[in-house]
């Protein structure tokens, strides 16, 4: 599956699917077969981070 490439889309598309289906970013970039160092870069560019106790991009 191909991960959107805008960051407002991404980071919305990423937090619903952590909250409906996957228990943390690991398993869901396992599953996606996405980059996880590369997610988190991309959003850490605009202006997210991933918190694990929310298990969302904050």
């Amino acid at each position: 599956m191909e991960l959107p490439q805008d960051p407002y889309i991404l980071v919305s598309f990423v937090n619903m699917k952590l909250r409906d289906a996957y228990p943390s970013l690991a398993a869901l970039c396992d599953d996606l077969g996405a980059d996880e160092a590369a997610l988190r870069e991309k959003l850490r560019a605009a202006g997210f981070t991933y918190d694990a106790d929310k298990n969302a991009f904050v």
